[in-house]
């Protein structure tokens, strides 16, 4: 059995092993020699931002929209042609810079509330992308709070090193972001190997990040409702085979335990409802031996570790897609899918080609809140994305001439919990 942490220095896929669910796709995802986000992604940028008054409607935010994303990749296959590239985009490329102004706001408000002037305003980072959300957020407090920017301190923590170089770029293109230099500082690590201890005050951002973290697929026998966890062969040629065992290993196991006693009501999980009803659906002809998958996120849950042991003061502000559209089979099953030809292709399963396919995970946040609260002691508030953007945002920077505005219509499946 070998893990994810073992084959980081391998260049090449790995053949002739077995793996945990968990540990497969956190390989695929981030080898830093040839997985997803290291080798494979790029992000979107629309160039100048969009001037949201001088458009009709969201239509026409949409085909405007397209036609950018058009001119981006034909730019870039002008320089080199990539039938498979990975390209996606966020809310703070297509929204900048008003989204990472709402951040902006949301962090200085609350920093003023609780700890100025008595300490620095300290704000973390994870996989800040092209670096746009850190200078939109640096930009806006230096411009509109310059007593709070003086005080301001800004750490991203990149895993992947080509992130972590454009970020850096990011800081010396132009006057502007170079009077940032002071302020940043830029980490090349996971989250998950930090083992620095920071006893100030900070806050946490982790936009659309709980969503790649690595998740283990659970099985569980209809009669005895004995959970088995998922693992996979990959044989000689490459070629995948999933398969469950009873043992459960003690990641797993321990997440089970912690949602169990945390959770304060009930989730969706296979053993939901009548069990002599699905006595009675084992026994019908041809009926599958074990329940649908379940996948479990043990990775957040180590995150949280994380998190409590060596931030033990900070504050979590984290975004993220509480449902997706074409998941595989299972509950809180993830999106598995790939782009050719500029066309997204989605698969079945997350046992494909490592480094070729995104895998994201929704995130039931009425479950995460409760393990968040329970192992780390803190209190909770969970939005929808669109009222915090309400709150916190101007508004009136990205409507429309028909009153229609694509910074609150966006992302209706996106939820927002922040520590309080």
């Amino acid at each position: 059995m070998v893990t994810a942490d073992m084959l980081r220095s391998r260049k090449e896929r790995p053949k002739r092993v077995k793996m945990l669910t968990r540990d497969f796709i956190e390989d695929s995802l981030y080898n830093p020699n040839y997985g997803y986000f290291s080798k494979q992604v790029v992000i979107f940028s629309p160039g100048e931002p969009f001037d949201f008054h001088s458009m009709r409607d969201e239509l026409e935010f949409n085909h405007l929209l397209g036609k950018r994303y058009t001119e981006f990749e034909d730019k870039l296959d002008a320089i080199a042609p990539n039938d498979t590239r990975q390209l996606w985009h966020t809310p703070t490329e297509l929204f900048r810079p008003y989204y990472g102004e709402a951040i902006a706001r949301y962090l200085v408000e609350n920093y003023k509330l609780s700890h100025h002037p008595y300490h620095d305003l300290i704000i973390y980072e994870l996989g800040a992308g092209n670096g746009t959300l850190m200078l939109n957020i640096l930009d806006h407090i230096r411009d509109i709070y310059p007593d709070v920017y003086d005080r301001t301190k800004f750490k991203v923590i990149e895993i992947s090193s080509a992130l972590a170089t454009m970020q850096t770029s990011q800081l010396s293109r132009s006057a502007s972001s170079r009077g940032h230099t002071d302020h940043v500082e830029i980490i090349n690590r996971s989250i998950f190997d930090w083992a620095t201890y920071v006893p100030e005050q900070c806050w946490v951002l982790a936009l659309e990040v709980f969503d790649n973290f690595a998740h283990d697929s659970i099985r569980y026998d209809p009669f005895t409702e004995e959970p088995l966890q998922g693992n996979v062969l990959i044989d000689n040629y490459g070629d995948f085979y999933e398969f469950y065992t009873h043992e459960i290993d003690p990641i797993a196991s321990r997440f089970l335990q912690v949602r169990s006693i945390a959770c304060s009501q009930p989730f969706d999980h296979p053993l939901k409802g009548s069990r002599i009803l699905r006595n009675l659906k084992a026994r019908l002809p041809f009926a599958a031996n074990l329940t649908v998958p379940e996948y479990i996120p043990t990775r957040l849950m180590q995150f949280f570790d994380v998190l409590h042991e060596y931030f033990p003061h900070h504050r979590l502000l984290t975004s993220d897609f509480h449902s997706l559209p074409d998941t595989i089979k299972g509950y809180n099953a993830p999106v598995v899918q790939t782009r050719y030809q500029r066309r997204v292709v989605p698969v079945s399963t997350p046992f494909v080609q490592q480094g070729y396919f995104d895998i994201l995970f929704p995130t039931n946040f009425e479950v995460i809140e409760d393990i968040y609260r329970a192992m780390t002691g803190k209190l909770t508030k969970v939005s929808t994305h669109e009222s915090f953007l309400k709150r916190w945002a101007y508004v009136e920077d990205t409507q429309t001439k028909s009153g229609e505005n694509p910074l609150l219509s966006w992302y209706k499946n996106a939820t927002v919990m922040s520590t309080v």
